[in-house]
């Protein structure tokens, strides 16, 4: 027996019996079986052999279709009748290898559907523009892939009649989807070896990528990727192999990752830490704390502003902590509003801590209500409403004597912004009875009490104390200040105090009644005193000025400045001098931000108040302070002012430059294009004939640097080392006549065409011996340079005798031959007689002015 013909009687055997069973089912509606069955069977032996005469071979010209996952397709079948007349036909839908149609199909009699297939299979409406033979597959399975046939069988015709049949190939797409994936959270230990899997299916089939905080893991010598990508594997774990490992699935349907954690194993890692929250009063509120840990034994703690929770005696009743971590108030109360913590432990290593804030709105409330207040006569006074909002507060109502005030068509009457009511001048009409109402965003919880509002004459000063104490130091002030009450009040409390709220030295104050004496005085007790009078109706003050003479200045104040790139200029205003006898004159102490050492600069006009300091780096922070002297020493400094020097923009600047017109800075640019990296390992190394400051280029972007230079400084600025640049190949410069005994700061610059970037300093002590070559050049050089200006004297000395006896000699020589022509009776002239002596000693007074 063929293959063919043992799978047709499989086939028929399992037919016959679902259609005896069909049968038995029709048999029920009143119908004829005897001839249903022969009918049924001339058209089951139709679609058998012509089952097995194609032997499922006919894919030539079979359609392709694809879906997606889920999705519904229809398989469109066209039904040929014979001579285009309608005629019963049984259609039939098979799938290669399901032994059983996945449907059947014939006019008014149920239709199967195959196991797998049920509520997923029907035939398309007539009505539709698919063929009448065509079927409707919804929610498609990865497993519905594969070969589909559409067989129509017409009754009572031979096998070799008319007949239909259409191939169908079904491709089924499916996003990925992870079937394996690793723990959110591994904890592993140093040199620890560990595989990640991740698997994932879908069609086509995903490819897997993997990421390390973001970057593509690159295998490396401990790090490799295997098995198609599903597998990233860590021989010996290391520091930097910690952090967030992602896989990423993808194909053509859509792409989905998943991340997971490695974690040093030991302390607890918070993984769902808690997150601010706002709610109403009343309400339930749950802040979450998750945490894992290895060992997972993880205790959680929480904290109220650094209380426990557990320790806050309004939460001990309301606050619960679950076994998961988090922490549950119920109900939640307007005091609750604040910060909470969370605190993980497992025992190892130090806790982890994550905190949220809590907001609790409520609507605005009185939060007390006193029964009387006072306000003074003829002055200004508040009535209080004491109210606590959140949301803030709105507004408030006010009512006086039950009638609605309005305080904005009331004159001398204002409401402050939290709510009470101002009196700018109290007059008798003002005494009654009020409430107040708060509002904000949540509503009132409704008006205060009644409170008595009673006019009352404030209290008066009988005795003041002067308005200026003039005295030296270490001798005695003693300030007088008493004051009265009006009838009917009680009688005020007197004290003292500081304008500036500095505290009173109790060792050296005495307050008896409302007098105050101040022994042994010092400079600090210099300023303004207050004599504080105050009842229940009123609070006045009066003043008075102690001026203590003969200290030291008292510090500068106000201090404010202004930089340019290479300059700050200060101002200030002066602090009390120490006398009316006293000038002061200031110096200025700077220093770069971060650096120890103070430089000073005297202030000149002495006694100015302004100042410019030059010299200074562009671009830098200096801290600045102000100190006075008198004649009896330094005062005090001022507040430390700090200022940051301009960048220098936009190109090469010209720089101010030393008496031999070298420049005292490198060339900066402005910082536009990409920055070469900064020069490493500076170090200076000294040689037979100096110090050489060597460094390696950078490591990152070297190939952009145009040029170097060199900044050095000891207790002043930067200053440039080199005059010119050095070019970029170079990594070493000479350096002469460092000073002996100092310490020197370097530091190198690489520059590209418009930035820069500079090494760290480097700090460079010069042995003390240095100092004592200098000297000893200095003195051999001395003794040459002496003994050569004496030799040049003699030598010019010499010259100027022989030329000085050649020109008194000439000079004799005229003279002489005008007296002899005298003498002869030469009478063409009269000339003078003149003594010889004093006519030679004028030509040699001026011989002694020569060059």
């Amino acid at each position: 027996m063929s293959e063919s013909t043992s799978h047709f009687n499989k086939l028929y055997k399992k037919r016959q019996r679902w259609w005896e069973g069909a049968g038995s089912d029709y048999g029920k509606r009143g119908m004829g079986m005897p001839r249903l069955q022969r009918q049924l069977a001339v058209a089951f032996s139709i679609v058998f052999i012509a089952t097995i005469h194609r032997g499922w071979s006919g894919h030539q010209d079979a359609v392709h279709i694809t879906a997606i996952l889920g999705e519904s397709v229809v398989f469109n079948c066209q039904v040929d009748f014979p001579a285009d007349h309608p005629v019963p036909y049984v259609l039939q839908w098979e799938k290669k290898g399901e032994e059983i149609p996945i449907y059947i199909w014939y006019d008014s009699y149920p239709t199967h559907s195959g196991e797998g297939y049920e509520g997923r299979v029907s035939r398309v409406s007539p009505d539709s523009p698919y063929g009448l033979a065509s079927l409707n597959l919804t929610n498609i399975k990865e497993s519905d892939q594969g070969w589909y046939e559409c067989k129509v069988v017409f009754l009572n015709r031979s096998p070799n009649s008319h007949k239909n049949g259409t191939w169908f190939h079904l491709d089924v797409h499916a996003p990925p989807r992870f079937s394996v994936t690793p723990e959110e959270v591994i904890y592993v230990n140093t040199g620890d070896a560990i595989i990640l899997n991740c698997q994932a299916e879908g069609t086509p089939v995903p490819e897997i990528s993997w990421y390390k905080d973001a970057n593509p893991v690159e295998p490396a010598a401990t790090i490799g990727i295997f098995n198609d990508g599903t597998e990233l594997r860590i021989s010996s774990i290391r520091q930097e192999d910690i952090g967030d490992y992602t896989c990423i699935a993808k194909n053509g349907e859509g792409q989905i990752s998943h991340t997971a954690r490695v974690v040093i194993a030991g302390g607890a890692v918070i993984m769902v830490p808690p997150t601010n929250q706002t709610t109403l009063e009343g309400k339930k509120v749950q802040f979450s704390c998750e945490a894992k840990a290895l060992p997972g034994n993880v205790t959680v703690r929480w904290w109220k502003e650094g209380t426990p929770v557990k320790q806050v005696a309004s939460l001990e009743t309301r606050v619960t902590v679950r076994r998961d971590g988090s922490l549950v108030i119920n109900p939640v109360a307007a005091e609750d509003t604040g910060m909470y913590t969370c605190q993980v432990s497992n025992g190892i290593g130090d806790p982890q801590s994550a905190s949220a804030y809590l907001s609790v709105e409520y609507p605005a409330k009185v939060t007390f209500t006193p029964t009387v207040q006072y306000l003074p006569f003829r002055l200004a006074g508040v009535v209080q409403c004491y109210i606590k909002a959140n949301p803030p507060l709105q507004y408030v109502t006010w009512t006086k004597d039950k009638r609605l005030l309005e305080p904005y068509q009331t004159k001398d009457i204002v409401i402050m912004n939290n709510g009470s009511l101002l009196f700018t001048r109290v007059n008798e009409n003002h005494q009654g009875r009020y409430t107040c109402t708060p509002y904000n965003a949540q509503g009132t919880q409704g008006s205060s009490g009644q409170m008595e509002v009673l006019v009352r004459k404030p209290p008066v000063f009988t005795v003041e104390p002067e308005s200026l104490y003039q005295r030296k130091v270490g001798e005695t002030v003693e300030m007088h200040c008493d004051a009265q009450e009006a009838e009917g009040t009680q009688k005020p409390t007197i004290q003292w105090q500081r304008r500036d709220n500095q505290p009173l030295q109790k060792s050296r104050v005495r307050v008896t009644g409302g007098n105050i004496t101040i022994e042994s005085l010092r400079r600090t007790d210099f300023g303004y005193y207050q004599c504080v009078a105050s009842n229940e109706v009123a609070t006045i003050v009066t003043s008075t000025q102690l001026v203590v003479e003969g200290t030291q200045p008292h510090a500068p104040y106000n201090v404010t400045a202004n930089a340019s790139e290479f300059a700050v200029s200060l101002q200030w205003l002066p602090g009390y001098s120490g006398g009316p006898d006293y000038n002061q004159v200031y110096t200025i102490w700077y220093r770069e931000a971060g650096v120890n050492d103070w430089l000073t600069i005297p202030v000149t006009p002495p006694g100015s108040t302004q100042v410019t300091i030059n010299r200074l780096t562009p671009g830098t922070t200096y801290e600045f302070q102000v100190i006075g002297k008198n004649i009896i020493g330094d005062g005090m400094l001022s507040k430390i002012v700090t200022v940051r020097t301009l960048d220098v923009y936009d190109q090469i600047v010209m720089f101010p430059t030393d008496a031999t017109g070298s420049t005292l800075f490198p060339p900066i640019f402005r910082p536009k294009g990409p920055r070469p990296g900064p020069p490493r390992n500076v170090t200076v190394t000294e040689i037979s004939n100096g110090f050489v400051i060597t460094w390696q280029p950078p490591i990152e972007r070297a190939n952009l640097i145009n040029h170097y230079s060199i900044q050095y400084k000891t207790d002043g600025p930067w200053k440039s080392v080199s005059k010119g640049q050095i070019r970029p190949e170079d990594t070493s410069y000479l350096v002469k006549n460092l000073v002996g005994g100092r310490t020197y700061y370097f530091r190198v610059f690489a520059y590209s065409v418009k930035s820069y970037e500079s090494s760290e300093t480097v700090k460079f002590s010069v042995p003390a011996r240095v100092k004592h070559k200098a000297i000893t050049a200095g003195v051999v050089g001395g003794i040459l340079f002496f003994i050569v200006a004496i030799i040049l004297s003699v030598c010019a000395v010499k010259i100027c005798n022989k030329r000085k006896r050649r020109k008194q000699e000439k000079e004799y020589n005229m003279v002489a031959c005008r007296l002899s022509d005298a003498r002869n009776g030469s009478s063409a002239a009269p000339v003078s007689q003149v003594p010889l002596k004093k006519v030679v000693g004028s030509y040699r007074d001026y011989s002694l002015e020569l060059p």
